[in-house]
């Protein structure tokens, strides 16, 4: 692929991203789920007034200034609501989750294409996220968990970044990814996730090249084609390069630098709560909510079942008789058997996609497994090569960070929702991506045909799902053709 037509690609995946996000922004002018609190949090910003959320304040601080913005355009203020605390059109506080939910593919393409150099994985990658329902779902609303997302895998971007240069636009780099970082962090607690995966591949590089110092010379020589080519390096092989002090500096005192002066206009306000005072009161806030079962929240999902995709949400569900209905918003359901057309909102994954993310994601474990077997095997006797393939960075890193996001949830007992599994899927996005890549890029006729089919099967239930994620209209009929389990309704 030449370069020319990979900027196409990449600006038509952009494209396809804003187009899904802004049509028919303000169609439900109303409240859609968690807007009833971030929406209304933004607008307390703008007015001065103090209240409480459970959360850190960067997300509504993004929010209230789409709405400052949009409060000075003079037009396409024709259809308002007061439910936020002042007459203003629902796309205003939305458009900025919007314009910034667009730009996710485009981080991810960045990310695969520091990784491998490979224009195809990256446009792959971009493609897929892209095309994934959860993500569409977020952007269109004022919610927060977009933000967590974009920070943290811009953060992850700037990382790699970093680690292709060299001295000052090193540091340059590096003390951007801790900005991003911390930005994650100061949208929710769990965009730490991500400077974890960091601090993990880092680790494990340290530890790699620990280990295969002791090794003997002439062993890692040996050894050193069965790892890596000798045409291909990863970027990653440059995470020694970092030691300690530097890497803690720049992602460790610099994200909470971050984080903490993000709190000021927050605290500004909101005085009853000093910055000790204020993660103590948050802390008790999410013990209070409850253990993660049906009782608490009829839509409370265990970490387990965010994978398998088995209990997504409802973020909107309303009926009308007919189309030429205005679009409904809240208020008393219709009688039985009245409903003709359904409009549903449903933040929900593309099935598809996010099994098959597992599944690549499942065949690098047991690709970094069975080498690490057969070279043990094959040579009786423990050693380390110096350096691994790319493909093996990839692998490592694409495993490494989705653990560092799902795993931590094993442990949190409080109601969970299948938006918390957005900051791990991505990279499940990217196992997908590197698996297809590879079957296009190969000899065999049949491998090229399993990355083919696996890109229109996921392609096809992207358009299948689709109505479900801009909530178009849809028969009863058709809306239950879309419920394959009764846990998805």
């Amino acid at each position: 692929m030449t370069k020319k037509w990979f900027w196409i690609g990449i600006a038509g995946i952009f494209l396809l991203s804003l187009f899904l996000r802004f049509w028919g922004l303000g169609r439900f002018n109303t409240l859609v789920f968690d807007e009833v609190y971030y929406a209304k949090f933004g607008n307390n910003y703008l007015t001065h007034t103090p209240f409480f959320d459970g959360h850190p304040p960067l997300g509504k601080l993004i929010i209230a200034s789409g709405m400052w913005i949009s409060d000075r355009i003079p037009f396409w203020h024709d259809q308002v609501n007061g439910l936020t605390g002042k007459l203003r059109p629902a796309w205003s506080y939305r458009w900025l989750n919007a314009l910034f939910g667009s730009s996710i593919p485009l981080i991810i393409t960045g990310i695969a294409y520091q990784l491998s150099s490979r224009r195809g994985f990256a446009l792959l990658a971009g493609l897929f996220t892209a095309c994934d329902g959860i993500f569409i779902v977020e952007s269109r609303y004022a919610l927060i968990n977009i933000y967590i997302v974009i920070f943290g895998l811009l953060g992850q971007l700037l990382f790699l970044l970093a680690l292709a240069h060299h001295r000052q636009q090193r540091r340059l780099y590096l003390i951007l990814a801790g900005v991003a970082f911390g930005a994650s962090a100061a949208t929710k607690w769990n965009g730490l996730w991500f400077l974890l995966g960091a601090y993990l591949i880092w680790i494990f590089a340290w530890g790699w090249k620990f280990i295969g110092t002791i090794s003997q010379a002439n062993i890692a020589r040996e050894s050193r084609n069965l790892w890596e080519h000798e045409n291909e390096t990863s970027l990653l092989q440059n995470l020694t390069q970092l030691n300690f002090v530097s890497f803690f500096f720049y992602l460790g005192i610099i994200p909470a630098f971050i984080y903490s002066l993000i709190w000021i206009p927050h605290l500004l306000i909101n005085r009853r709560y000093n910055f000790i005072e204020v993660h103590k009161q948050i802390l008790l806030f999410h013990e209070r909510l409850g253990g993660n079962t049906p009782t608490v929240h009829p839509y409370c999902a265990g970490w387990y079942k965010w994978p398998l995709l088995t209990r997504p949400m409802a973020y909107l569900y309303e009926t009308a008789t007919n189309l030429k209905e205005p679009l409904p918003v809240f208020g008393p359901p219709l009688p039985s058997g009245t409903g003709k057309v359904i409009y549903d909102v449903h933040a929900m994954g593309n099935p598809f996609l996010w099994w098959f993310g597992v599944i690549a994601l499942l065949l690098l474990v047991v690709m970094l497994g069975w080498q690490a077997i057969s070279f043990l095997v094959k040579k009786k006797h423990f050693a380390i090569a110096p350096r691994l393939s790319v493909d093996n960075w990839i692998a490592l890193y694409l495993i490494l960070n989705y653990a560092a996001n799902l795993l931590p949830w094993v442990r949190v007992n409080r109601c969970l929702f299948i938006y918390h599994y957005m900051t791990a899927v991505v990279f499940a996005f990217m196992a997908i991506a590197w698996l297809v890549d590879q079957c296009l890029r190969s000899y065999s006729k049949v491998l090229r045909a399993v990355g083919v089919t696996i890109t229109f099967t996921i392609l096809t239930a992207f358009v299948f799902w689709l109505p479900l994620y801009l909530a178009l209209p849809l028969s009863p009929q058709a809306y239950k053709l879309r419920m394959w389990f009764h846990s998805w309704i």
